[in-house]
């Protein structure tokens, strides 16, 4: 029943977040070291699938896996698999919140754009931006409209997650004036 249930909620953190390296359930699900993390994930192959990115086994719901959990996204190894690794790591780092939402759509008056992820904590909105060798350009567009909606609510902070310090810094220079938090991928890891 234990195991049952333990199976249950790795593939109901595979459907929320997607993709999750095997270091990530580890940490979500107390898997212990890693022979033991490789040993449960190996058992519960008729739910999973996995890959190979950067030397880390990623894993994502296969058929059953959805049927199982009723998820409707089917997912397959794809060029932005590290830019959900890095949201899911800081949705780790956060606590994983219960708010927590994947892509939010943002409509105030004239202003649209898509966060990558969104939540609540303190009755404060965070919105979350993963910046994994996205140019720099469509950084500078998405934060103008994060500063035109400030002017009409400024209640919320964006969160960035970036790959390198120089990047880190840039956002810095750039989120001037809103209610920031940078963080490294590696220091979430």
């Amino acid at each position: 029943m234990k195991n049952q249930k333990r199976v249950e909620e790795i593939l109901l953190s595979l459907k929320k977040c997607d993709f999750l390296s095997r270091e990530q359930l580890q940490r979500m699900h107390k898997l212990g070291q890693d022979r033991n993390a490789q040993r449960v994930l190996s058992n519960m192959k008729e739910y999973l699938s996995h890959f190979l990115e950067n030397k880390m086994k990623i894993y994502y719901l296969n058929a059953a896996g959805r049927e199982m959990v009723q998820a409707e996204k089917k997912r397959t190894k794809n060029v932005q698999v590290n830019h959900y690794l890095m949201r899911n790591d800081l949705y780790i780092v956060k606590g994983r919140p219960s708010t927590w939402k994947n892509e939010v759509k943002i409509s105030v008056n004239d202003i649209s754009l898509i966060a990558d992820a969104a939540f609540i904590s303190n009755k404060l909105h965070h919105f979350i931006e993963i910046d994994y060798k996205q140019s720099m350009a469509k950084n500078i567009q998405k934060i103008k409209r994060y500063k035109k909606l400030s002017t009409s609510n400024p209640q919320f902070a964006l969160i960035w997650v970036t790959i390198t310090p120089y990047r880190k810094k840039k956002l810095q220079q750039l989120c001037e004036g809103l209610s920031t938090k940078i963080y490294l991928w590696e220091d979430l890891k």
